[in-house]
């Protein structure tokens, strides 16, 4: 079947062979809508972004490895290799953004539309291995005695990391002599590990349902248990201040409080009958200011008023006699003052 894909091709009726291939008969390219700016000199290419950058549109986050659709096209040359520009859109906003080749140090530049998340390092501060630079090379290919001193050096170099290299081939030899043992510790330390994370799980879930909240916890710290320690709730009065209060309440308090509590109940009545007494008129006056008039008025009113009888001692003695057998049936004089002009005095 492989052999025939060349040939398995439509060729309409009015082909003309004089014309050259199908392509070029209608028209069209090989890259189809790929090539559709090919006159000037842009052809369409799938980009993968080669380090993290930051949109300066969006002011959002592109990772490395991100493929857009990009526009290629030529825009100078480094000595005899090409330097390339591609311009693609952000997938996030509307945005342009445009990296070129930089083939002098091998790597890509931005020129204009994001800027780069800045990841690098000197590789010869963490002993990585760094390639020797052009200038390095000619030299020692040129000059023996700079190659004998950078022979030395590299000697010297080797002498001083002969001891770590040796520990940590012997820590390596320890720890995985048995790879089965190994495992074995790295899984049971991973289960004890698991099941610590589902138990204090469980204690956030439950805190967070007695508190009705909906918010991600944070592991507990030494800091954080020391700071709730130092922020507990304190009475504003020390318990010296509490027992004086308590013994100044117990000194004040009476040695006898049914009485006092009698007196307050016994003149609480008194103002209540002599308010009652008010509100209704009734005035008390005394038996001898009866017969003493002061107007015309009180005449009148004498006249209405029955006559009091002097009674004769016989029968005021009989009369005690019956009031001590019986109940007490002397009157009082209660009377009745309906006017204006009348006073108030007992």
């Amino acid at each position: 079947m492989g052999e025939r894909k060349g040939q398995n091709l439509y060729y309409p009726p009015d082909y003309d062979p004089k014309a050259g291939g199908l392509n070029k008969w209608q028209g069209t390219h090989a890259l189809r809508e790929r090539a559709r700016k090919i006159h000037l000199g842009i052809l369409i290419i799938r980009f993968e972004m080669p380090y993290n950058i930051w949109c300066d549109g969006c002011k959002n986050h592109i990772g490395m490895g991100v493929r857009y659709n990009a526009e290629k096209k030529k825009v100078g040359m480094y000595y005899s290799t090409p330097v390339y520009q591609f311009r693609m859109k952000c997938h996030l906003c509307d945005n342009h953004f445009e990296i070129k080749t930089d083939p002098q140090n091998l790597d890509y530049e931005i020129v204009s539309g994001a800027r780069r998340q800045e990841n690098r390092w000197d590789p010869t501060q963490n002993e990585q291995i760094v390639p020797e630079t052009k200038e390095v090379q000619r030299k020692l290919f040129d000059d023996a005695m700079y190659k004998l001193e950078h022979g030395a050096k590299d000697t010297q170099a080797a002498e001083e990391a002969k001891p770590v290299l040796g520990r940590l081939f012997q820590r390596n030899d320890s720890v995985w002599r048995d790879d089965f043992e190994a495992n074995s510790r790295l899984r049971a330390q991973f289960r004890t590990r698991k099941k610590e994370l589902k138990l204090q799980e469980e204690k956030d879930n439950a805190l967070l349902a007695r508190s009705s909240l909906a918010v991600a916890l944070l592991p507990e710290s030494d800091n954080d248990r020391r700071m709730a320690q130092l922020m507990r709730l304190h009475s504003s009065k020390t318990v010296h201040e509490k027992d004086k209060e308590r013994r100044n309440a117990i000194l004040n308090r009476p040695v006898l409080p049914s009485t006092c509590s009698g007196k307050q109940s016994i003149g609480s009545k008194q103002s209540n009958a002599k308010l009652e007494c008010k509100s209704l008129g009734i005035v008390k006056r005394p038996a001898s200011s009866i017969g003493k008039p002061d107007s015309s008025s009180e005449q009148m009113e004498q006249e209405k008023r029955p006559k009091l009888v002097e009674i004769a001692p016989e029968k005021r003695a009989e009369a005690t006699t019956t009031s001590k057998a019986g109940t007490d049936t002397r009157p009082q004089l209660l009377l009745c003052n309906y006017g204006s002009g009348s006073s108030d005095s007992d």
